[in-house]
């Protein structure tokens, strides 16, 4: 029920780009992203349905044929298997959620 934050640990994902996985239970998961400014997200799709909320910094995300800056306060709703990226313009944290969990998160771990 509790997830606490220096309980967790954070990953390296290289070129500018960390990411820390939060509370997770098999049907649900929430993930910090940490970008260093001209971070790429590369565009990716998944099967899973994913929330990204901006908590700081400013980023160019594109999700499907749609391109938009988004700043602190935005959030992103991004349906499965639909490509999706972005690029990191000004130093930000982004929280996403995903439904169901990603399990390839969680393999990575081990």
């Amino acid at each position: 029920m509790f997830c606490l934050h220096q309980d967790t640990e954070l990953e390296d994902l290289g070129n500018g780009v960390q990411r820390r996985i939060l509370a997770h239970d098999g049907h649900m998961m929430a993930v910090e992203n940490i970008f260093a400014q001209g971070a790429v997200g590369a565009l990716h799709s998944h099967p899973h349905e994913q929330l990204t909320y901006v908590l700081s910094g400013r980023f160019r995300f594109t999700i499907g044929t749609q391109t938009r800056e988004v700043t602190a306060g935005d959030t992103l709703h991004k349906l499965p298997n639909v490509m999706h990226g972005c690029e990191c313009l000004e130093e930000g944290v982004l929280l996403d959620v995903f439904t169901p969990q990603r399990e390839d998160f969680l393999n990575t771990k081990l």
